[in-house]
């Protein structure tokens, strides 16, 4: 195919010709975005890894009674509007990977704690791909109770 086809096929069909053109256009901006919002999105897989590697803060961000019915081992939950910079679990945590795992992994909650911690200077912040779903679909253990 060489190029006065492929205009000659625009030109036939414009509809799909704006609708390519505009799904090509959210991709790109999709992908470029991804790459400046300052933390990165992890699978079950590498955090099994970073919890392995006893250094990892897990910080559920489920209601209470969610993470009661099951969270990940060694995780503590936290709510989103008590997440700050100073709270206790993260004082010292600033070089620490800081992990934050939701229940779906597609709400705003866990990528704006994201954001905010790496605005206040912490340097490994990541966000659980998926959230507990992705967990169990994995087939990982869940704990159950608030320990």
């Amino acid at each position: 195919m060489n190029y006065e086809e492929l205009l000659a096929f625009a030109g036939r069909n414009p509809m799909l010709s704006l609708a390519f053109a505009g799904l090509t256009i959210a991709i790109i901006v999709t992908e470029i975005a991804r790459l400046f919002r300052g933390y990165r999105s992890i699978k079950p897989a590498e955090l099994t890894r970073l919890i392995n590697g006893g250094n990892a803060v897990v910080i559920d961000l489920s209601a209470g009674s969610d993470f009661e019915k099951g969270h990940i081992t060694g995780s503590r939950n936290v709510q989103p509007a008590q997440l700050t910079p100073a709270h206790k679990l993260l004082a010292s945590a600033r070089q620490s990977p800081v992990v934050l795992v939701c229940r779906t992994g597609t709400g705003t909650a866990s990528s704006n704690a994201a954001k905010a911690l790496k605005k206040a200077g912490f340097e490994q912040v990541s966000v659980l791909d998926g959230g507990i779903a992705a967990w169990q679909a994995a087939d990982l253990p869940l704990v159950k109770g608030r320990g």
